[in-house]
């Protein structure tokens, strides 16, 4: 994972903000346990290093991912290169994307939804649950919708 820090989206200091900023406008509270550093570099590099899982997807017709810090790059068994552009519904298998693709139509009608649950497979085909996953809308300064992140800590393998 040597060569996932040349490409820094730990400095994508922008991203960031907007990942932090929707997740507190929406919520009511922090993305992290622990405060939020003020500082924007520092910011990005918190979220990017966090032991938690951070994904953002675009807002296209099939979103694509925009964001994925080193846990979910672990987690999914990607360098940040193979991860940022993929559709994100490819996260999951074929069978198990129309529950996702249903919990996303009624994230969108209040912004977020939390408790989320639902099996994904990495690159090299593990499957696992993700559960108390809490999704929601980026929204920039101005309202326009940026797209939509997920993050979570809890995750079980499957067989």
């Amino acid at each position: 994972m040597a060569d996932q820090a040349a490409t820094a989206p730990e400095l994508d200091s922008a991203h960031a903000r907007l990942l932090s900023t929707s997740f507190k406008a929406l919520l009511g509270r922090d993305l992290l346990p622990d405060s939020l550093p003020d500082d924007a570099d520092a910011l990005a590099r918190a979220l990017y290093h966090a032991p938690q899982i951070i994904l953002s997807h675009d807002t296209s017709d099939d979103p694509r991912l925009t964001y994925a810090n080193r846990a979910a790059q672990a987690l999914w068994e990607m360098s940040w290169d193979e991860l940022i552009g993929l559709p994100s519904r490819k996260t999951a298998e074929p069978q198990h994307r129309g529950q996702r693709s249903a919990m996303f139509d009624d994230m969108r009608k209040k912004g977020f939804t939390e408790n989320y649950e639902g099996v994904r497979i990495s690159a090299t085909g593990k499957r696992f649950m993700i559960q108390n996953a809490i999704i929601w809308t980026l929204f920039d300064d101005s309202g326009v919708k940026r797209g939509e992140a997920a993050t979570f800590s809890d995750v079980t393998p499957l067989p």
